[in-house]
């Protein structure tokens, strides 16, 4: 944990030595908005009286705002974001907000939707609050991911960042964030003039990682019959929890096992499965289980790592079903429900590329390996990379280069029809590997993940430090 600590002055660094490779026009200046302590004391985030009656991806406010290195230096990018109108799982209208970046020379036909990884069920996380100049940097993974939209500003891309969980922070539930990502393109698209975007169809490839791999799964599925209007060329996911039953036994008694308080928190949000889980939950869960729930959804996700330490779901202590937890039958189906893949209706009808770790230890390989499969026998163009050595952290950076190659040639239209796999057998990267000019980004990306040490595990002997520090 105290490596994990180092970065955000490592990054204060690269800001101050101007390696951020954008240049501030003499025309930028910083706004003078004051910064509310959280996001439900900041009107913007408030829905105006009748948005309910707005279609999908409308426009419900906008602003500017100073985004910034870990909250500490002003990055100096054409930051917007906009308040829009999406859709909840039982189909009412919710509000959240995307926040828009954009270079001082960009490319006017297309845009990058990167679905960063908050994986929180607490509001304090969302991007669009974490992402501005004087946050309190609690979400550590989407600081860390501020590089990668960096890189993706250098080569001229607008980049936008939707908070896909939605005005509750809800954290699993796919059929929401997918939504959330859509509409998010929608509201991006409708703001096309004010980006000085060449039209209101503009050309859009989505992006995420292990969390954010379950916005961008289910934006892919969900394209086809939601938002099949959006000029979508590419999706790129990696680290994928493709089943959300499966990373729940993987993870669960394990150093990672924090995830899963948080996501039955955003399983259980009112926009999500509230009205049906809700009542289950309170039904089964102990006081001492009800303490991390109530844990979970005030923190970001290393304090939810640290506060279900090596814990298990399972254990009597936390709910009285014990082991049976799963086979109830409200929570079988909101399982079962957010499984990638299980209706064929729900497959990606443009170019993906996908990639994960068979040593991932956080999202298992093998559900990802699945859903590969079976996207593939109906149909859909899916490029499946296996990245034979490295863990969860380190793959993000392994992958990086081919994925932002594709997303180069997916918005270049040579994307290959069909389904293809390889494997890479290094956990190394060339520093270069993105080119001399995005080389200083990338190595910053490394120090930031890459410290996490050989397949993950030294954040593992990090957090085991840090839960007996907390509890002594």
């Amino acid at each position: 944990m105290v490596a994990l600590l180092k970065v955000p002055m490592r990054l204060a660094l690269l800001a101050l030595l101007g390696l951020t490779v954008t240049a501030r026009p003499a025309t930028w200046s910083l706004a003078t908005r004051g910064l509310v302590e959280d996001p439900t004391q900041d009107p913007f985030y408030q829905p105006p009286e009748g948005f309910e009656n707005e279609a999908p991806g409308a426009i419900l406010r906008t602003r500017n705002v100073i985004s910034s290195f870990f909250g500490l230096i002003p990055n100096p990018v054409e930051a917007h974001q906009i308040l829009y109108r999406t859709t909840a799982v039982d189909g009412s209208a919710i509000s959240t907000v995307t926040t828009i970046f954009k270079p001082w020379v960009p490319k006017t036909d297309r845009f990058v939707s990167f679905h960063t990884a908050y994986d929180s069920a607490s509001i304090n996380c969302t991007p669009s609050y974490q992402y501005q100049l004087g946050t309190p940097q609690t979400s550590l993974i989407a600081s860390v991911e501020m590089i990668i939209i960096e890189i993706y500003l250098a080569m001229g891309y607008i980049v936008a960042s939707p908070d896909y969980e939605g005005p509750d922070a809800a954290f699993g539930p796919g059929h929401l964030e997918g939504m959330g990502v859509l509409d998010g393109m929608r509201a991006v698209s409708n703001y096309h003039k004010k980006l000085g975007l060449d039209s209101a169809s503009p050309m859009i490839v989505g992006a995420g990682y292990s969390g954010g791999a379950i916005a961008t799964g289910w934006a892919a599925s969900l394209h086809p019959t939601y938002a099949p209007e959006l000029n979508v060329k590419g999706w790129v996911a990696g680290g994928t929890p493709a089943n959300l039953t499966g990373t729940l036994v993987f993870i669960d008694d394990t150093p990672f096992s924090g995830f899963i308080p948080a996501a039955i928190v955003g399983l259980s949000a009112p926009s999500a499965y509230g009205a049906e889980l809700t009542p289950v939950i309170d039904s089964i869960i102990t006081e001492n289980g009800r303490e991390k729930l109530d844990f979970a959804a005030t923190q970001c996700a290393v304090a939810d790592l640290v506060g279900f330490f090596d814990q298990s779901l399972f254990d009597t202590d936390i709910q009285t079903l014990g082991a049976g937890i799963l086979q109830e039958p409200t929570i079988a189906k909101v399982l079962a429900d957010n499984t990638m893949g299980v209706d064929p209706n729900d497959t990606p009808t443009v170019p993906m590329f996908m990639y994960h770790a068979t040593q991932d230890e956080i999202i298992p390989y093998s559900d990802a390996d699945v859903l590969v499969d079976t996207w593939c026998s109906r149909g859909a163009s899916v490029k499946f990379t296996t990245l034979e050595a490295g863990g969860h952290a380190t793959s993000e950076i392994i992958g990086l280069p081919d994925a932002i190659s594709f997303v180069k040639t997916a918005f270049e239209g040579k994307t290959e029809s069909g389904c293809s796999r390889d494997s890479k057998l290094t956990d190394s990267l060339n520093p270069l590997a993105l080119g001399l000019n995005l080389e200083p980004l990338l190595v910053q990306l490394v120090h930031a993940l890459t410290m996490l040490g050989d397949q993950d595990s030294e954040m593992a002997q990090n957090l085991s430090v840090l839960d007996k520090t907390v509890s002594t």
